[in-house]
């Protein structure tokens, strides 16, 4: 299976396969204090680096390596 991702530099959607995507959260402190936590995942392909922002379900579903952000 694969995943879709849109390639910003060439201006189109590319399918990236689901054993060379990564997992990634993006943790940020608001204004007020508030800790937002981002799911992604990213992936390379032909040279351009890829990320996707998921819903945490979708994210904690796939059964991919995580990165650090």
């Amino acid at each position: 299976m694969s995943i879709e991702f849109y390639d910003v530099k060439k201006r189109e959607k590319v399918q990236v396969p689901e054993s060379e995507v990564r997992k990634v959260r993006y943790e940020s402190t608001t204004k007020t204090g508030k800790q937002s936590v981002r799911y992604a995942f990213r992936a390379t392909h032909n040279g351009s680096k890829l990320t996707k922002f998921a819903s945490e379900a979708d994210w904690k579903a796939l059964d991919a390596p995580i990165e650090e952000s």
